[in-house]
């Protein structure tokens, strides 16, 4: 008789089981609720199938639908595969090649066979209808080991060379694991996956667009078409997040930047921004408002070069991580051959120089700090700049305000004493909660830990993770009221990072905010201080940013507020709008004492139905809406119409300017 396995479960029982039993047979055991609810195990903390037999002692956890971010990754996984099940059977000779669960989803990359075009939005219907037939089938999911010659053999055979090709790649006499679904259809796959199919909801899956795809990301190689779904656990879900994205639909920032007038882009400056008077006005009121933070905590503004020599940035390890995302110009003016209208064709010597624009404004900050002798008594310096960086994003990476090449950052670095980071990383913390309260945005606060490929010693890294964790401690914030969270490996590669996640009105998050507590750069740059000994020490250096930069701020606060800004921060924050012609004179003198008092005012004397200018400034999504005519130009009143209010009210005018003027207060101010 073998020995029997000691298994512990989370609520530090222990059951004695056979060699070969399964986290399933354990469900079963437990009871016939749990047996239905479990997904999948973890096994000494190893993600594995509910029917995997178990081989030694160890601990078990099971997974039901309450682990959600488990069960979501199980579900879109399976789903992928289910979709590329589906696809092969309505269309026989289709290329497979992988198809991994995504943040809301899953997608799988195929190759439609030589006798059809590719695959369409048109063909998603029936896809979506072969793949509910899979699932209600209820095919046991079954997880088989093979040799890696014996599945080159089998890809050869069935025609999936993409398949082969990477299967032939794999280590020699290497065993791989393959799932199949049913008795006949197999995919190539580490796993885990669900039982069946069947614990999969038919109704909880849409399939979203085609898009080209290359194999293994490389334009040279085969174009291959990616399916996109959505997949969820349940129903609700799927309708809550379908209706997610129609509200986003709606809040689209680049959408809103038209009809409000607000920028353009254009294939003439690829990934940077055509500001329009209103939408600098945004800008501008931004930037007026982060001053005055900065100001009150002590930075002290500055403005650095956009050019520098390349040797400075090799110097401080950037152009060695990354040169591929920075622009480089010669640092001399290049020969140009054809004179006149012809096209040019510019030279650049061997021998020359070369500069480049910052994709950053650290070691221009640095460069700032080394002038003259510093002293332990100036410590801190905080050096903040509203930098305008160059980065040389994709162009299929570039999105609207969210990504571009040209952007501004609300950017400063604070240079300490070892003794001062955590105070200094504190006073930031409460720093930034105060901006994204004024702005009404919720968040959680995340640390980056050290990533596999860094600079600088272990002990640095220990010291500058810790006094990360000490300070957001501190400041009351290492707790689940801010959905604190450690993130392995995602740091920089010279420090780890604070990291602020901002919830817009729709439930997304953004990472906007960010402070790193960096040892690498000062001694890189060799960057010093005098001590109270006298002698030469290193600073440190911690980076930070609020807004990260100011477009894609401003493209969040969009797409948040759908467009419709807090009144301080609408470009224009009231307009006059007349019945009749006879109260123009009264618009004119009510809009002059609006812009009197500090309110940026338009007046719209048109020729026009009153319904016609309401739905044209509310499109423009303009706060407030003064109607006139002969009775408020006889009373001295106004008809303020709110925006998103069905109703007006009628009140005196300098009623409605002080109103307007309280609204128009930044909060900072108020």
């Amino acid at each position: 008789m073998s020995e029997l396995l000691k298994i512990s479960l989370p609520d530090g029982s222990v059951r004695e089981v056979e060699p070969g039993t399964t986290p399933a047979d354990i469900a079963a055991a437990i009871g016939p609720g749990l047996a239905k609810a479990a997904l999948a195990a973890r096994v000494d903390g190893e993600l594995r199938d509910l029917n995997r037999p178990l081989e030694r002692d160890g601990t078990l956890a099971l997974v039901t639908s309450r682990d959600e971010d488990e069960a979501l990754e199980l579900a879109r996984h399976d789903y992928a595969h289910v979709l590329a099940e589906a696809v092969q059977s309505l269309w026989p000779g289709t290329q497979i090649t992988f198809g991994p669960a995504t943040d809301d989803g899953f997608y799988y990359d195929v190759k439609a066979p030589e006798s059809r075009d590719p695959f369409s939005m048109d063909d998603l219907p029936a896809i979506e209808e072969r793949m509910r037939e899979i699932i209600r089938a209820d095919k046991p999911l079954t997880r088989e080991v093979w040799s890696r010659q014996q599945l080159i053999d089998k890809w050869r055979a069935e025609g999936e060379t993409f398949k082969a090709e990477w299967a032939a790649e794999l280590p020699e006499g290497e065993k791989l694991t393959v799932y199949r679904s049913g008795d006949d259809w197999l995919d190539m796959c580490r796993g885990p996956h669900l039982a069946s199919t069947g614990k999969l909801d038919p109704q909880a899956f849409k399939l979203m667009r085609v898009a080209g795809a290359y194999w293994r990301g490389d334009q040279k190689n085969a174009q291959l078409t990616r399916i996109y779904g959505t997949g969820w656990l349940n129903k609700k879900q799927l309708d809550a997040h379908l209706h997610r994205l129609e509200e986003a639909a709606k809040r689209d920032h680049r959408k809103l930047g038209r009809e409000m007038d607000l920028f353009h882009l254009q294939e003439e400056a690829h990934g940077s921004v055509f500001w329009h008077p209103q939408g600098f006005r945004i800008w501008r009121e931004l930037e007026a408002y982060m001053r005055r933070r900065m100001d009150a905590a002590g930075y002290r503004e500055i403005k650095t070069p956009q050019l520098m020599d390349v040797h400075q940035w090799e110097q401080s390890g950037h152009w060695g991580k990354y040169a591929e995302n920075m622009f480089a110009v010669p640092d001399i003016v290049p020969e140009v051959d054809g004179l006149g209208d012809g096209p040019a064709n510019p030279h650049v010597a061997p021998d020359a120089d070369w500069m480049a624009i910052k994709p950053m404004n650290c070691p221009a900050h640095v460069l700032v700090f080394k002038q003259g002798i510093t002293s332990y008594r100036d410590l801190p310096i905080r050096l903040g700049e509203m930098g305008c960086c160059h980065r040389n994003e994709p162009h299929g990476a570039l999105h609207g305000l969210m990504r571009v090449r040209q952007f501004t950052q609300d950017d400063a670095h604070i240079f300490c004493t070892e003794a001062q980071v955590v105070d200094e990383v504190r006073a930031f913390c409460r720093l930034a909660d105060a901006v994204y309260s004024d702005f009404g945005f919720s968040y959680h606060v995340k640390l980056a830990l050290r990533p596999e490929k860094r600079f600088g010693s272990e002990a640095d890294w220990d010291k500058a993770e810790q006094e990360l964790r000490d300070a957001v401690a501190e400041a009351g914030m290492a707790n689940d009221d801010y959905g604190w969270e450690e993130l392995p490996g995602e740091g920089a590669f010279y420090a780890p990072k604070l990291e602020w996640h901002l919830t817009d009105a729709i439930g997304r998050t953004w990472q906007v905010g960010t402070i790193q507590g960096d040892r690498v750069l000062p001694e890189r740059l060799d960057a010093s201080y005098v001590g109270e000994d006298g002698e030469r020490h290193r600073p440190v250096m911690l980076h930070r940013a609020i807004f990260g930069s100011y477009e894609r701020f401003i493209g969040i606060l969009i797409e948040h507020f759908a467009g419709r800004l807090p009144v301080w921060l609408a470009p224009t924050q009231a307009v006059v709008a007349t019945i009749v012609s006879d109260a123009d004179d009264y618009a004119r003198d009510v809009a002059r004492k609006l812009e009197a008092a500090g309110i940026r005012v338009e007046s719209d004397l048109r020729n026009e139905k009153i319904n016609y200018k309401v739905r044209e400034h509310s499109l423009a999504k303009v706060p407030h809406l003064l109607v006139v005519g002969k009775r408020e130009a006889e009373e001295g009143t106004v008809a303020v119409r709110t925006l998103g209010e069905q109703h007006q009210k009628a009140m005196p005018l300098a009623e409605a300017i002080a109103m307007l003027k309280a609204e128009a207060t930044p909060p900072d101010l108020r």
